[in-house]
């Protein structure tokens, strides 16, 4: 007897998430990229302007194009579901709220003249909280040194080095928040046992 396959919802923030991000590069491909400017992607504007609070979040939904939206996704899809597994539903919205705002914040105040948009901070959140899913009291996993010493070896390399719209800074700000959320969720989670 032969079981029938099913698709299984099986991460829904995670999902969910890059859901949003699809329809939000949508609207700004089919509005040559003015509904990215407008509502998904942070740059320094007035802090009269309701909407510059709403961007501090929004712009990790928001796309340059389908190739910078397809990169994010991938490691969003590959990631996102087995951290989310761990970490669980409520905490990995709290994740990515975190990211979104403390990336938006540091582009607010330390590159005035520079829009941020797309999910790469949370993808490297992701990157940086994946090296702690074995993470043991007492150690410091390998795997996360490693992947610290390389991505932000790299993001620096590629600050300095190589001109392009990317911005190094909401990656290796992205890692941070990963590495400070991976290392308090498993410490606080192994004192709760």
């Amino acid at each position: 007897m032969h079981r029938k396959l099913k698709i299984t919802f099986n991460a829904p923030v995670t999902l969910g998430f890059v859901l949003i991000c699809f329809i939000a590069t949508l609207l700004g491909s089919i509005s040559g990229g003015k509904i990215t400017q407008k509502v998904f992607m942070t740059y320094h504007s007035s802090l009269t302007n309701p909407m510059t609070y709403f961007r501090f979040i929004t712009h990790i939904f928001g796309h340059s194009g389908w190739e910078h939206f397809i990169g994010n996704a991938s490691y969003l899809l590959l990631l996102g579901p087995m951290l989310e597994e761990k970490y669980g539903s409520k905490e990995w919205v709290e994740v990515i709220g975190m990211t979104a705002v403390v990336t938006g914040l540091m582009n607010y105040i330390f590159f005035w003249n520079t829009g941020l948009c797309g999910a790469s901070g949370v993808v490297f959140a992701f990157i940086i909280l994946a090296s702690f899913t074995s993470f043991r009291e007492g150690e410091i996993p390998l795997t996360f040194i490693l992947a610290a010493v390389l991505f932000i070896g790299q993001q620096i390399y590629e600050g300095i080095m190589v001109r392009d719209n990317i911005s190094n800074t909401a990656h290796i700000t992205g890692g941070i928040v990963g590495a400070v959320i991976g290392y308090g969720s498993n410490r606080k989670s192994k004192y709760d046992l």
